[in-house]
Parts: C-alpha cells; sequence; structure tokens
C-alpha cells in the first residue's frame, strides 16, 4: 500500500488522511491475516511510536489525528471526551434533505443494554441531484443530497444511526443503510464504498495554544462520484 498522506506534524502531534478499508488499531475480533492498520502502518512510516486520539470506522476515510507522546496524548484526550474539539463530515446520503440546515436530537443505545445517551447532529444540504433512474420500484427516479455533517457527540456510528433514522440513509453503509440503495450504487456508479469523509478538524494546540486546521480532501472514488452526480467537491472550509 502506498504511504499514509500526512496532514499535520508538530513535535508533538501527527494527523494522516485515512484511506477507507484501514482499521485504526488491531482488535481481538479482527481474524484477516492482510487487514491493514493504521497506528502500525504510521509507526512504520516515521519510525515512531504513536497514539490513536479517537475512533474513525474502518470503511469511513479522512483525518485521523495521533498523539506522539503520552504527555500529548494526556493534554490533547480531555477536549476529545468534552467534545471540544471540531469536526466536520461529508457524506451522500438518500433523498432530498428537508432543511438546508438542521439538527438530529436523539439519543442512541450505547450497546446491547439498550442504555440510551444523549447525541447530537449538525447538518447542512451542500447540494442536491435527482438522477432518472429507480433505484425503487415506487419512483421513476432517484433523488440524494451531499452534506456537511457536525456531530456534537460522538456515539458510536452516530451519523450512520441518525441519519437512518429518517430513511436518508448514508450510501454505502451496509450496517445501518440501505442495501437496495448501496446495489444500486454498485451497480450504476461501480461504487462498493461507503460515502462518509472526516473532512475537517479544528483543535487548539495543547502547548502553545494555537488553533490548528486540518483538511483531508476526499479519495478518488469519493470525488468521481461527486462529478458523476453532478457536484463539485467543496473546497470552502467550514471551520
Amino acid at each position: 500500500m502506498e504511504a499514509l498522506e500526512i496532514l499535520y506534524e508538530d513535535a508533538h502531534y501527527i494527523a494522516i488522511n485515512k484511506p477507507a478499508g484501514v482499521m485504526v488499531h488491531k482488535t481481538p475480533l479482527e481474524r484477516d491475516p492482510d487487514a491493514l492498520f493504521a497506528v502500525q502502518m504510521l509507526r512504520d512510516q516515521i519510525g515512531q511510536k504513536v497514539n490513536p486520539l479517537h475512533r474513525l470506522d474502518r470503511p469511513t476515510s479522512g483525518v485521523l489525528l495521533f498523539a506522539k507522546s503520552s504527555d500529548a496524548a494526556a493534554r490533547l484526550q480531555p477536549d476529545f471526551a468534552n467534545q471540544k474539539i471540531t469536526k466536520n463530515y461529508l457524506a451522500v446520503v438518500r433523498g432530498y434533505l428537508p432543511d438546508t440546515h438542521g439538527f438530529i436530537d436523539s439519543p442512541l443505545a450505547k450497546d446491547l443494554t439498550l442504555d440510551l445517551q444523549p447525541a447530537k447532529t449538525e447538518f447542512w444540504c451542500i447540494d442536491r441531484a435527482e438522477i432518472p433512474f429507480a433505484s425503487s420500484p415506487r419512483y421513476a427516479s432517484s433523488r440524494y443530497s451531499l452534506v456537511r455533517i457536525y456531530p456534537h457527540t460522538g456515539r458510536m456510528h452516530q451519523i450512520r444511526r441518525h441519519f437512518a433514522q429518517f430513511r436518508h440513509y448514508v450510501i454505502g453503509d451496509t450496517t445501518h443503510g440501505d442495501n437496495k440503495q448501496n446495489n444500486f450504487f454498485r451497480r450504476h456508479f461501480r461504487c462498493d464504498s461507503l460515502l462518509l469523509h472526516a473532512w475537517h478538524m479544528s483543535f487548539y494546540h495543547p502547548y502553545d495554544k494555537s488553533l490548528v486546521t486540518l483538511h483531508a480532501t476526499p479519495p478518488g472514488y469519493f470525488c468521481e462520484l461527486l462529478a458523476q452526480l453532478g457536484w463539485k467537491v467543496p473546497t470552502d472550509s467550514p471551520l
């Protein structure tokens, strides 16, 4: 695999543009001998131990931040825990969103115990597209939205689960999404990937208090899909 794209690096932190399909770190449940892990890949690439500061699901691409020491991790982890880190995502979802800007404020179950935790997601509709192909027998055409998303909380699969509650499934989501839509994108666009990308992140540097802004360009397949839907890749920073 090609070298990881480094978005930012200083004496304390380093950020990469994580490719889709790469796990952040190894887990006991992963049995695939060919699985790739961002922690080990980055350690091998820069010759230094690193510690991930947050999660990014395996099929999600984009900004992933690491600390280079335990002290650097300890200084910034409270900001992640207290939702002081600003993170924005790009996603392609089913249907036209009813509003250009809105919130999804709906608790999500933490695990199989069904204990609910507060969860809040803010979104902005960047663009819309209607294509003359039927993804369902009920309609002669199909509609989609390009969305910027800011999760105010960090629950497991929060973005995918929140949009699924309103049937605005994230395209390519095989866990919470719509398999009819996923199959449609495979057939018509040869796209078999989750269309969710960690686009921007900003935080105040714990050592010098400066504002650090990170931007990860979406992967090639994501940009190609946007072009096929008549959309431009967003370039304006939301931060």
